[in-house]
C-alpha cells in the first residue's frame, strides 16, 4: 500500500537556532487513526502545521497524495490544502454566525465568494451538514449562534466543518485540551467514529496518553523535535511514556475536579 503522506527529514528552525523539529521521517497510510503524543514544547503543533503548510518547514519533504507540499504555492497549494481538513484547539468558529453556517464554511474553498456571502450553498452540502450535525448530537443546535455553545459542542461543530470539506486527510491540533473529561471523551469518540466511517486518515495531537491508547491505531511519541516512539498502543509501555513526558508528567491526563481543564491550556504554542 502506498502512503497517503510521506514525510522525509522534516526540520523546522525558528529564529537562529531553535530547532522545533529535528529530522522527522514518517509514512502515514490510508485509514490510519494516528495520535501524536508528547509534552508542551515537544514540537507536536509545529509538526502538524507543517503538514498543511500553516507553518513552512525549514528542510525536508512533505509528499501528500503524490505531490510535494513543500514546493507548492498560490493556487496549487490552496487546491492541495483543500484535501486536508483541520480541527483546532480553540475551535476557530465564527461566534456570531449560526452552527450550520459554520459547518458550511468547510466548503468555502469550493464555491465562489459571492455565493458564500449570500449563503447560496448547494443543497447537497446543506443536507450533508445537517446529517453530520445529527451524527454528533447537535441537531437541536443547528440555528443557534456558535458562541452560545459549550466548548465540547463547539469542537463537534469544528469536526463537522472539517469533514464537510471532504478531505483525504484530517488533522486535529490538541482538540480536547480546552475541554473537561466528559466533553473530551464525547469529542474523541465522535472524531474517531466519523474518521472510521468516512475511511479518513486522521492525525491527532494529544497530551493525554489514556485517550491515545483508547482511540489510536498507531501512536507516535515526539520529544524535543524527534520521534522517540512509533508503534501500536499495546507496544507503548509505562517506561516509554515516562521517557516521553520526562519532567512534565502532569500534562499526561486531563484534570478532573475543580479545574476541569487540561494543564496544557494556554500553552497554545504546542
Amino acid at each position: 500500500m502506498k502512503p497517503l503522506l510521506s514525510i522525509k527529514n522534516l526540520v523546522k528552525v525558528y529564529g537562529k537556532d531553535t530547532r522545533a523539529l529535528n529530522g522527522i521521517s514518517l509514512d502515514f497510510y490510508p485509514g490510519e487513526f494516528i495520535v501524536v503524543i508528547g509534552p508542551s514544547g515537544a514540537g507536536k503543533s509545529t509538526f502538524i502545521r507543517c503538514i498543511n503548510r500553516l507553518v513552512d518547514p525549514s528542510e525536508g519533504e512533505l509528499i501528500f497524495d503524490g505531490l510535494h507540499m513543500e514546493k507548492l504555492s498560490g493556487r496549487k497549494l490552496r487546491k492541495q490544502r483543500a484535501q486536508i481538513g483541520m480541527i483546532f484547539q480553540h475551535y476557530n468558529l465564527v461566534g456570531r454566525t449560526n452552527v450550520i453556517k459554520n459547518v458550511l464554511h468547510g466548503q468555502l474553498s469550493n464555491i465562489p465568494l459571492y455565493k458564500s456571502l449570500l449563503g447560496l450553498y448547494p443543497y447537497e452540502d446543506k443536507k450533508e451538514a445537517v446529517e453530520l450535525l445529527k451524527k454528533v448530537g447537535l441537531e437541536d443546535q443547528i440555528y443557534k449562534r456558535a458562541d452560545e455553545l459549550s466548548g465540547g459542542q463547539m469542537q463537534r461543530v469544528g469536526i463537522c466543518r472539517a469533514i464537510l470539506q471532504r478531505p483525504k486527510l484530517l488533522l486535529a491540533d490538541e482538540p480536547i485540551a480546552s475541554l473537561d473529561p466528559i466533553s473530551a471523551n464525547i469529542v474523541m469518540q465522535q472524531l474517531h467514529t466519523i474518521s472510521i466511517e468516512k475511511k479518513l486518515t486522521c492525525i491527532v495531537n494529544l497530551h493525554q496518553v489514556d485517550y491515545a491508547k483508547k482511540y489510536a491505531t498507531r501512536i507516535i511519541g515526539i520529544k524535543q523535535g524527534k520521534v522517540v516512539f512509533d508503534g501500536a498502543p499495546s507496544q507503548l509501555t509505562d517506561e516509554m511514556v515516562r521517557n516521553i513526558y520526562e519532567g512534565k508528567e502532569s500534562q499526561m491526563t486531563l484534570q478532573a475536579g475543580n479545574h476541569p481543564v487540561s494543564l496544557a491550556v494556554g500553552q497554545n504554542n504546542e
